[in-house]
C-alpha cells in the first residue's frame, strides 16, 4: 500500500504548536506526467551504475510501499517535531 496522508505536527515550548494534514495522493498527478523523465533519469542512473533497471524499479516500488506506518521524531531545545505517515 502506498502511503496516502503524512501527518506533521509541530509543538514549541513557548506558543501553540499546529497539526498539519498533507494529501500524499495528491502527488501522484505530478509523479504520472513526469514519469517518463522519471523513468529516463532512472535508466540513466541504472547505466551508469551497472545495476538492472527492473530491480532499481522493484526496490524503489518496495520503499515507497513501506513507508506508510513511519514515524519520525525529533526534538531540540523544547521543540518537537512529528512526522507519522499513514
Amino acid at each position: 500500500m502506498t502511503p496516502n496522508i503524512a501527518i506533521v505536527r509541530i509543538e514549541r515550548p513557548y506558543g501553540r504548536g499546529f497539526r498539519l494534514w498533507l494529501p500524499l495522493f495528491l502527488l501522484w498527478i505530478p509523479a504520472i506526467l513526469l514519469s517518463p523523465v522519471i523513468l529516463l533519469v532512472l535508466f540513466g542512473l541504472c547505466v551508469a551504475g551497472n545495476v538492472s533497471l527492473w530491480r532499481a524499479i522493484a526496490a524503489s516500488w518496495a520503499i515507497l510501499c513501506g513507508l506508510p506506518g513511519t514515524d519520525v521524531h525529533v526534538r531540540t531545545e523544547g521543540n518537537q517535531i512529528l512526522v507519522r505517515i499513514l
